[in-house]
């Protein structure tokens, strides 16, 4: 995060993982008994933010809407944030019933709840690039209920990320998987959604900033520009060929 040649990071420390609900080893592994104290452990020794895996298996249940709270209010307590992975609609109902500052995927989200997330500010990372890039592979496999309740969720992201952007949720550009750094992509994807070339070139940049707290170009912030011989909102081909990148105030391409 100092290194004058590389971008800042936002960091959520290690994913927070209680049994069952994520690929074993991947991020900290612990009990339910201990996911609160590692919350604020994660968020206090990071960029102030921590990621708690919300639900995983679409036939088993997400985290405990009680513990979930529980994880939120003492994050924000000791100043810090939450993001929370869900892909179910179980977790992501409780992932904005606790509060959760984002949620990363949301998944199977009732709209029903996208007021309420305008209201508290919580946000929505939809990756949509992901699973689009999957989408084709799941529907070749054979039947089960996780590839059904995965398409089924699927099917229905587009039309919940533009719900989401007509009820102000705020919408960010995420990638979630490798190769990294594809967030021009992402932003395709959001206009395929129905966000406007703007909207969604927003999400990736200015009010992505805006969201996490860095500010934008204003007088004495840090100068941080990505510059484009065309205009990426006409042109949205734009954002992969780069003319110009201002890193900290220094020309780094």
């Amino acid at each position: 995060a100092e290194d004058p040649e590389l971008p800042r990071v936002t960091s959520a420390g290690r994913w927070l993982a209680t049994p069952g609900r994520f690929f074993p080893g991947f991020g900290r592994d612990v009990s339910e008994a201990e996911l609160v104290r590692a919350a604020v452990e994660e968020a206090t020794a990071s960029s102030g933010w921590c990621k708690v895996i919300s639900d995983w298996a679409a036939d088993e249940p997400a985290l405990p809407l009680p513990l979930l709270t529980s994880v939120v209010a003492a994050v924000h307590a000791a100043g810090g944030k939450v993001a929370v992975h869900c892909q179910t609609a179980e977790g992501s109902r409780n992932a904005v019933l606790a509060g959760a500052d984002s949620l990363e995927h949301g998944m199977h989200l009732d709209p029903a709840l996208l007021d309420r997330m305008a209201a508290q500010g919580t946000a929505l990372v939809p990756t949509l690039s992901v699973f689009g890039a999957g989408a084709d592979a799941m529907r070749a496999r054979e039947p089960s209920v996780r590839r059904d309740l995965w398409l089924a969720g699927w099917d229905s992201m587009l039309d919940t990320v533009r719900a989401a952007h007509e009820a102000k949720v705020t919408v960010l550009a995420g990638t979630d998987s490798f190769p990294c750094g594809t967030v021009a992509g992402e932003m395709e994807w959001l206009v395929r959604a129905g966000l406007s070339a703007h909207a969604a070139l927003g999400a990736a940049s200015w009010t992505a900033r805006a969201w996490l707290g860095l500010p934008g170009l204003v007088d004495g912030a840090p100068a941080d520009v990505v510059a484009y011989p065309t205009d990426p909102t006409l042109d949205p081909d734009a954002l992969n060929h780069p003319g110009r990148i201002v890193l900290r105030g220094r020309v780094v391409r």
